[in-house]
Order: structure tokens, then sequence, then C-alpha cells
């Protein structure tokens, strides 16, 4: 087991279903939080994060930064939607890196499938 533990509560996306991904980060050294950032292939489309902590965003945001401040116990929820009508099957990347004073410190990507 690494530094870092990410899931999803489904890989099996549909239209405006809600998206929730777990943070759990044990990195014995200082770091400054941690970066989602996901990938729509073979799509101009995004994603559209909702909520980390239960802390509401207001504005839509391709990247989301979660500052360790505000990861009580080193974890985080965040939730998200994708809204596009899909008109195929789309592999959706998500990945999550811890940071470190700009650096990557490590990372972890899980696939998901966004369909009808």
């Amino acid at each position: 087991m690494g530094d870092l533990e990410f899931k999803l509560n489904s890989t099996d996306i549909h239209q405006n279903s809600e998206i929730v991904g777990t943070i759990d980060v044990s990195y014995p050294g200082r770091y400054d939080g941690v970066v989602v950032n996901t990938t729509i292939l073979d799509s101009n489309e995004h994603i559209i994060y909702k909520s980390y902590n239960q802390k509401k965003i207001s504005q839509h945001v391709s990247r989301l930064f979660i500052n360790k401040d505000t990861m009580p116990e080193n974890k985080a929820e965040f939730s998200a939607v994708i809204e596009f009508e899909p008109t195929q099957d789309y592999e959706v990347k998500f990945r999550v890196s811890i940071i470190e004073q700009h650096k990557e410190i490590e990372s972890k990507i899980i696939f998901a499938k966004y369909s009808n």
C-alpha cells in the first residue's frame, strides 16, 4: 500500500448521476494538498465538481485542488457530475495526486465508463 488511497462510488457513470470520490492520504511528509484531474477521453466535455468535504463549489472547475488544511484526518471526499448527453461510450480518467511544493509526490488513476 502506498501513501494514497483513492476510490469512486461507481465506475459506471451516467448523465447527471452523482460521482463521489474518496481520498485518504497517509504520506508521512509535509504536503500542500491533493489535486484531482479528470479527462473525458475522445471528448471536449468536462466534469463539473460540485463540492469537497461538504463545501459547495460555486464555479465550474475542471481541476480540483483540495488544501491539506481542509482535510480532517488527511481525508477528502468530493462530488461531481457530468451533464452532457453521451452519444457514445466514453472512458473517463480520474487522476488524484499528492502535491508538495508544486511537485507531485504520488498519484493514483481510476478509469470509469460514461454512457447512457
